[in-house]
């Protein structure tokens, strides 16, 4: 019997190049690479991201950068359902290819990358659940180990950033979203996934003249919903500012200001218009491309990224799918812009 063996660790992260074989065929490369479709049709296999091959959190040492899932939903305030989202966003992801047909990027022949399955969250607690994904991240971070991470409802960035400034310190922000995310509780909860960047923001964890958010837009109750940000000095980038144009030389800017500082980007789904992606739980009207969406993240490559989440995809929502096979193709964007640190 022909059998692939898809899902088993490879190497570590002290590879050189000379040493790296390119063909998933192979029984002797080094770094992990996504499981190709001539070798395992795309049907088939377990439905890790790419299908890369599975670890722990206990093997990120040997890791570069690593795919974790957070399903959790109990913070959601509309539609709930994003506790699926990382399962989803990995069944799609077989359509991803390694490498990009326009920058020419393959993070494979760079990073040791796999995918370490969901870190534990509890449904029935958010405080407990916050606390768990901090201590989770802590090795993580600790095991200089980029997570990117596949969401889960928005909250979830808060407990993901304080572990990582307990190994960074304060850490820059770019913040994609149609909401801003800085409430100061809602319902008289502080942890909910309208307050995530309120509460960073309240830990000391943002460096407040290193912080952006793009997209923000729709109604709101009162100035501060996109004002507050602005009052902290975060430069706050409506999606109006961003119809009918490219986002390229924004981006620009965007790394001019935030320089070599570590850097955590927080990508919420719902920050592309719901023509394109519907299946999250806040939806907003006149939001950004999915175009626009690759010139952000393309456009943080060279930056010291820290981390990465893709949040609030809600795939019941959106039964074609798009809405998580945009997430996916996101991610891997995400992984390229890691392989372009300095």
């Amino acid at each position: 019997m022909y059998l692939v063996k898809q899902n088993v660790l490879l190497a570590s992260k002290t590879v050189s190049t000379a040493a790296r074989c390119f063909s998933t065929s192979s029984a002797s490369f080094c770094l992990n690479k996504p499981t190709h479709q001539n070798d395992l049709p795309r049907p088939a296999g377990i439905a890790s991201f790419m299908r890369l091959p599975i670890s722990t959190i206990k093997e990120t040492k040997s890791l570069d950068a690593c795919i974790v899932g957070v399903p959790m939903d109990t913070a959601t305030s509309n539609r709930p359902g994003t506790r699926f989202g990382p399962r989803e966003i990995r069944t799609e992801s077989v359509m991803v290819r390694p490498r990009s047909n326009w920058t020419g990027d393959n993070p494979f022949d760079h990073l040791q990358v796999a995918d370490i399955g969901d870190v534990r969250a509890n449904l029935y607690n958010v405080q407990t659940a916050c606390d768990e994904i901090t201590e989770q991240y802590r090795e993580i971070f600790d095991n200089d180990c980029i997570p990117v991470t596949l969401g889960g409802d928005h909250l979830i960035a808060y407990p993901i950033i304080r572990a990582a400034a307990k190994k960074h310190g304060k850490v820059a922000l770019i913040h994609v979203d149609a909401h801003s995310d800085t409430g100061e509780h809602m319902m008289g909860e502080r942890l909910a996934h309208g307050t995530p960047f309120r509460c960073a923001w309240e830990d000391g964890l943002l460096d407040n003249e290193k912080v952006v958010q793009i997209g923000l837009r729709g109604t709101g109750w009162s100035h501060g919903d996109v004002g507050w940000g602005v009052e902290q000095g975060w430069r706050v980038v409506q999606a109006e500012e961003c119809w009918h144009k490219s986002l390229d030389s924004l981006m620009v800017e965007v790394k001019e200001q935030i320089g070599d500082f570590p850097v955590y980007l927080s990508f919420d789904i719902d920050a592309i218009d719901p023509g394109f992606c519907p299946g999250t739980g806040t939806p907003e009207i006149g939001g950004l491309t999915t175009i626009q969406a690759l010139e952000i993240i393309r456009g943080c490559k060279g930056l010291n990224l820290i981390g990465c989440d893709l949040v609030e995809v809600s795939p019941a929502y959106d039964t074609s799918g798009n809405t998580s096979l945009t997430a996916a193709n996101l991610v891997f964007e995400m992984l390229c812009a890691l392989s372009g640190k300095k």
